[in-house]
């Protein structure tokens, strides 16, 4: 019969990291790790054989396309590239309509875009699995490859410690949904204005109390990283937001992860970012490049992170 999964999670839409119990994200994760050990074996785990999932960017990608398409080559299905210039939904069609046509050829639908709003009203049309690629809001897919990363590394995730330094943005705000459906503590350190959005702040804490998960926001980074058992960045300026950079840029410059930030963390921490990098601002070579960074691995692990929810819920 070769590798299998339960199949409770079949048909469940993957927007957010809050949407899935503690149990669930658990098994994701253990299902991650098996499938990289079954593709570092060279074993074949065809769990999706013959089925399609579209995938809709209108935004780009590097790490989210590759990772996706070769999962789906790997899961023994195929992955479908639809860009805005591909799709009529570019040239005014609706998000409604675009689902219901989808929904009649495909077996599942990730999209990576801008609007949050507009996952949720593909989630509503389809009748297929819509997952969720990235908005301004959310990046859960992101955040389950971090989580294996920190698995691998750290060996539990539970009572870690980790600090985000940073924008409080949409990769910040799944690591909330993460540490907290995970047991981990999580500080972020943003400058003032750039915290994260209240409301995500209180979903996680209410996740975390699942957990006994401590989630607190700080303006001092290196408060924040004292002690961490990991350290995360990431762009100061999201996708779509470059007009702002040079302005956001006076306000970060003493939230560079640099070796002195990296000093006060624990000795053995370790250094993620989602990518891409600009480096020498929120993060230096030195550190990027060292022997604490674990951000190249953390690159890979969104292959099998991505594997492993589209195997379970489509």
């Amino acid at each position: 019969m070769g590798y299998q999964v339960d199949s409770y999670l079949k048909g469940r839409d993957f927007i957010s990291i809050h949407d899935f119990t503690v149990e669930e994200v658990a098994y994701i994760l253990q299902v991650a790790v098996d499938l990289k050990s079954l593709q570092k074996k060279k074993i074949a785990h065809p769990l999706l054989t013959g089925k399609t999932l579209a995938m809709i960017f209108q935004k780009a990608s590097t790490r989210t396309r590759v990772a996706f398409e070769v999962g789906m080559y790997q899961l023994g299905g195929h992955a479908l590239f639809l860009s805005p210039r591909d799709i009529q939904l570019g040239r005014g069609e609706t998000i409604y309509d675009t689902a219901r046509v989808l929904t009649r050829m495909v077996d599942g639908i990730m999209i990576r875009t801008f609007e949050h709003a507009e996952v949720l009203e593909l989630a509503r049309a389809s009748f297929v699995p819509v997952i969720n690629g990235l908005t301004d809001l959310l990046h859960p897919t992101q955040v389950i490859g971090d989580l294996l990363t920190i698995l691998e590394h750290k060996k539990e995730l539970k009572g870690l410690k980790l600090a985000f330094v940073g924008d409080g943005n949409n990769v910040a705000h799944s690591l909330l949904f993460g540490a907290a459906k995970t047991g981990i503590n999580m500080v972020i350190a943003s400058p003032g204005g750039y915290e994260p959005d209240p409301a995500i702040l209180e979903k996680a804490r209410e996740d975390a109390a699942l957990t006994g998960s401590q989630l607190s926001i700080l303006s001092d980074p290196w408060e924040a990283v004292k002690d961490a058992d990991v350290i995360y960045t990431d762009v100061w300026s999201s996708m779509g937001q470059e007009e702002d950079a040079a302005e956001k840029e006076e306000h970060f410059l003493k939230f560079q992860v640099n070796r002195h930030l990296l000093s006060h963390a624990a000795t053995d921490a370790i250094v993620l970012h989602c990518l891409p990098a600009k480096r020498g601002k929120e993060i230096t070579d030195e550190v990027m490049d060292g022997p604490q960074s674990v951000v190249f691995e953390e690159a890979e692990n969104r292959l099998h992170a991505h594997k492993a929810i589209m195997a379970l819920i489509m």
